[in-house]
């Protein structure tokens, strides 16, 4: 009998992927271990092997195609002896179902364990004795039936039932047919959640005011191109980033000629060890020293308990420039890593960044982002911050400019290069009192470059 192989959940909060490739057929035989997708989710894109060894019946996803978690990929029919994948039919959708909840509730309910053997491998007397205990009544028995039977995702299957709708009610608008949150969402006459006005820290959403669009072929020709998974996860987190919070931004420019000449002293040192000394590197040694010395800029705002959550650790989310769209990886315990070993190590993962070889490790955990469109263009901007973190850098095009520069002998004119910066911070957690003093500690260390040599 044919069984099918599902898009599991990967965890930190991902409910759907997109089919970037195809690597396998019907009929074709495939070990496991063998890469049958390419998926991308709004971390990163990843190869997704197979957990069997079988022959293909049907592939039911194609390129291009999103996809749910919970959502067959494929069937196949196993080989005998093989290895068949875990959270099969033979378990049935409830029992993916409860582990599914088990994992997200951390197994509090009934003092479960998530990933815990199904009832079969706990003894036959024992199942027996559970079941006559809790043996459902003929109709609940028949409705449980029902529901399995209709193509839901997991979440919403959750959702029905702590709304108490019956999912056989439900008309799925998703894929195929699928029920989604939304549906089971208007099947209960709820409305879209929307964020809490918790503490009173958040305002009401304004999204159901939105008017819809007009028609515009009526203007003239037009073209539709479909938000793709990472075009649509930064369209979402931008959203919630300006929607969450009361950006503020504090500009300055910090003065860099004494930097660049540093940068081109060590070039060639860098680059036989394998990386490059841009000037991003300088900027984020310089950001973790201010961090530590202003650490309510390396924190969190926990609207629900009202406490600003302070970061003892410092991972640096580097914004980069892809064909997909603005990526943004996370360099990890910036302070405990010389200038040297940063600049081969961002080399590095900018590179693995524009490849698509990224892990959801590698864009999780940011404490502060940097962004330096500057080396495009441009004079100043207005960064969003990268929720929930509460601030974020951003430099501009650095350029050589005409200044006065006062010594012992009185004031001059000359040539300096200046750097412009752009703070955007969260005005619930810092003041801008605290965001100027942020900003000159920047400005000091890439001033008097030489100090981050003393970093680490």
């Amino acid at each position: 009998m044919a069984k099918e192989f599902r898009l599991e959940d990967p965890g930190e909060g991902i409910h759907e992927a997109e089919i970037v490739e195809v690597h396998v057929s019907g009929g074709d035989e495939l070990e496991e271990g063998d890469i049958a997708f390419v998926v991308e989710t709004d971390k990163a894109a990843v190869e997704m092997p197979v957990p069997f060894t079988g022959t293909v019946e049907s592939v039911e996803v194609g390129e291009d195609e999103t996809v749910e978690v919970g959502d067959v990929l494929l069937t196949y029919t196993p080989s005998a002896g093989g290895r068949e994948a875990e959270g099969e039919e033979a378990e049935g959708d409830e029992a993916r179902e409860d582990e599914a909840r088990a994992e997200a509730e951390g197994a509090a309910a009934g003092g479960g364990v998530a990933g815990a053997p199904p009832e079969e491998d706990r003894g036959a007397e024992a199942a027996e004795e559970e079941a006559a205990e809790e043996e459902p009544a003929p109709h609940e028995d028949e409705a449980e039936h029902e529901a399995e039977s209709v193509l839901a995702s997991p979440l919403a299957r959750k959702k029905a039932k702590d709304a108490g709708v019956e999912l056989a009610s439900v008309e799925g608008t998703g894929p195929q047919g699928r029920v989604t949150v939304d549906d089971v969402e208007a099947a209960a006459g709820e409305a879209p959640e929307a964020p809490a006005e918790a503490a009173g820290l958040r305002g009401p959403t304004l999204v159901d005011e939105v008017p819809a669009l007009p028609d515009f072929t009526q203007w003239g020709e037009v073209e539709r191109q479909a938000l793709r998974s990472v075009r649509k996860t930064i369209a979402r987190r931008m959203f919630v980033s300006w929607h969450e919070i009361p950006h503020v931004t504090h500009e300055d420019v910090a003065d860099i000629t004494d930097l660049e000449s540093l940068r081109k002293e060590y070039t060639t040192e860098v680059e036989e060890a394998g990386g490059a000394l841009t000037l991003t590197t300088f900027v984020m040694k310089a950001a973790v020293a201010a961090l530590k010395e202003h650490p309510r800029f390396n924190a969190s705002l926990d609207v629900e308990s009202r406490e600003i959550i302070l970061k003892k650790y410092y991972h640096l989310g580097v914004a980069v420039h892809t064909d997909r769209g603005l990526m943004v990886p996370v360099v990890r315990d910036v302070d405990r890593k010389s200038l040297m070993e940063l600049a081969v190590e961002l080399t590095a993962l900018a590179e693995r960044t524009r490849d698509g070889d990224l892990e959801p490790k590698d864009v999780t955990g940011g404490t502060f982002t940097l962004t330096n469109p500057g080396t495009i263009g441009g004079t100043g901007f207005t960064p969003i911050i990268n929720w929930p973190q509460v601030g974020i850098l951003g430099t501009g095009r650095a350029r050589w400019q005409p200044t006065v520069v006062e010594d012992d002998n009185g004031r001059a004119i000359e040539p300096r290069l200046q750097l412009p910066l752009a703070l955007g911070f969260d005005h619930r957690v810092v003041d801008g009192a605290d965001a100027a003093r942020f900003t000159n500690s920047i400005i000091d260390l890439l001033e008097d470059p030489r100090q981050l040599l003393l970093e680490v």
